[in-house]
């Protein structure tokens, strides 16, 4: 099982590790006071990767190659250069997704962000390039803003069968894949649905808000996506999917799949659109083990009166084992499962609205 957890946060990026027994403690802070929107522990070398938002003072990236005791600053994708699509020339906003290459893509990164744009790195985050083939593709036009005013590219699935081959989710622009390392693109999603669309756009696969877009490792072309209005399943790759209604809601943010289980998933259902709290004010997972035929709904250990948090579409993960996972949410609630989500224990500290937590 993984040892290391570190949830980015508004004010820092902080790493938990386990005390003994179920208990979770925070080990080391960075960058308190800043807004950190995305961290990466690259598996290959050990680099960890943090992203900021620092308004003014723009988006930065660090790089840590000491388990993060110390971090050096890095350069962020740039849009410099970039030609406008209007009269705006586009500009960085946010660092949304961080992902490590393949195995044997040593030095490769890949970085989505907002507004709409993937980047490549081939030196360890030392430079980045646009990637041309998506930027440039004249579909990506009709990609729109979801919960920020620009569309932005949050999931980014490298195959671990062919480092070429790369999935995106796209808030909102549907489900994208690339088989030659991004020069060209194919646009799938079928049999997905947007309902806050005119009927005859609904499965347009475009208008799409894909919250967040999830695979199993050890069978790739078995997909998950919580999607603004449901829940959808794909076992043979991006091209069609399959509508599940889960219980409670089908409006969240995260998924979370098993790595060796392909029908293993988990969900944090939220009441939609511009409420966004937990059903009922019950903090609860949603799991299925059958790939959706069926559910259960998940809160040994959550609060169940009076909460109100809300779980990010990086707020949820699930460690190589597939039984350890951490939630993190939107008033700074932070909880561990060792068991798949049957139980659950929360940490005692009072952290900063949570944007992402990753295993290390």
């Amino acid at each position: 099982m993984s040892d290391r957890l570190f949830a980015a946060t508004r004010k820092g990026l902080f790493e938990f590790r386990p005390q003994g027994g179920r208990a979770w403690a925070v080990a080391r802070t960075s960058f308190l006071g800043s807004p950190v929107s995305m961290v990466l522990a690259d598996p290959r070398d050990g680099a960890l990767y943090a992203a900021l938002d620092l308004g003014h003072f723009g988006c930065k990236l660090h790089r840590s190659e000491d388990g993060g005791a110390t971090w050096s600053e890095t350069a962020a994708p740039s849009y410099a250069g970039v030609e406008a699509d209007a009269d705006d020339p586009p500009s960085l906003k946010l660092i949304w997704a961080l992902e490590a290459g393949g195995a044997d893509e040593p030095g490769v990164l890949w970085a989505g962000t907002i507004p709409g744009g993937l980047f490549r790195s081939e030196d360890r985050g030392d430079s980045w390039s646009l990637v041309r083939g998506l930027w440039d593709d004249p579909r990506r036009k009709d990609w729109f803003g979801g919960g920020y005013d620009s569309p932005g590219i949050h999931s980014i699935l490298v195959d671990p069968r062919d480092s070429r081959r790369i999935a995106l989710g796209i808030s909102t622009g549907g489900v994208w894949e690339s088989q030659d390392g991004g020069a060209s693109w194919t646009l799938g999603g079928q049999g997905l649905r947007a309902a806050y669309t005119p009927p005859d756009q609904a499965y347009d696969p475009i208008r799409q808000d894909v919250h967040r877009l999830a695979r199993c490792a050890a069978e790739p072309d078995s997909l998950w996506i919580q999607h603004h209005n449901g829940v959808f399943r794909a076992t043979g790759g991006i091209g069609r999917w399959e509508e599940i209604e889960p219980p409670v809601s089908a409006f969240g943010f995260a998924v979370a799949v098993h790595p060796q289980k392909p029908g293993t998933a988990w969900f944090a259902p939220a009441v939609k659109d511009e409420y966004r709290y937990p059903v009922d004010g019950r903090l609860v997972v949603n799991r299925t083990t059958d790939g959706g035929a069926t559910f259960e709904t998940l809160s040994q250990g959550l609060p169940q009166a009076d909460a109100y948090d809300l779980v990010y579409r990086h707020g949820l993960d699930v460690d190589p084992s597939g039984e350890r996972l951490a939630m993190g949410s939107t008033t700074g609630g932070l909880w561990f499962s060792e068991d798949g989500g049957d139980r659950w224990s929360g940490v005692q500290a009072r952290l900063p609205p949570i944007y992402a937590v990753r295993f290390a």
